[in-house]
């Protein structure tokens, strides 16, 4: 978050028509639990478009990019990458380390859409399972970055925001935001 290093979440794969409303949840979980950008690899510029104008409203920092290709991306990271998949090392047993260097480094966060090439399970420096059941990628976004941050990114302010949600037991409340 702001005291430290960048989080990126790079998200690998959109396929059109199936997956619009799953990247754009998965752009919206980064911003909304303490990531600083989305990277968006596929014909995403839609949910590029939709997680921007929610910013605008709701409020910054968070940028979101759309790219064709992410391996320049892998291979020219400078700093930690984290694969988030079933398959990888338990999501407890990691953090701590995860957390502990990110204090000094930035850390790029991947998550699939369909099948994930096996040179992201090697570039990564821990692949890690939130579970080993199959699951949705927004989920094991959400609890990742919530163990990063121990719960800190609930409590952020944010910046520029049109609108503010209010808190309350029922009904929904949305307020502008005064000058």
């Amino acid at each position: 978050m702001q005291d430290a290093p960048e989080v990126a979440v790079l998200r690998l794969g959109h396929r059109p028509g199936r997956d619009d409303r799953m990247t754009t949840h998965v752009a919206l979980t980064a911003r909304a639990l303490g990531a600083d950008r989305a990277i968006l690899v596929g014909d995403a510029s839609q949910a590029s478009e939709t997680v921007a104008d929610i910013t605008d409203r709701f409020g910054g920092p968070f940028d979101v990019t759309v790219t064709d290709a992410y391996r320049p991306i892998l291979r020219d990271w400078e700093g930690t990458v984290v694969h988030l998949t079933m398959y990888g090392e338990p999501v407890e047993a990691v953090t701590d380390p995860i957390r502990e260097r990110h204090l000094t480094e930035p850390l790029l966060v991947v998550v699939g859409a369909g099948k994930v090439d096996f040179e992201v399970y090697d570039r990564a420096d821990w692949n890690v399972g939130v579970t080993n059941q199959p699951h949705s990628e927004v989920a094991a976004l959400a609890v990742f970055l919530d163990r990063l941050f121990e719960g800190r990114e609930l409590d952020r302010e944010w910046m520029d925001a049109d609108r503010r949600v209010i808190p309350q037991a029922t009904g929904k409340r949305v307020e502008e935001v005064d000058d």
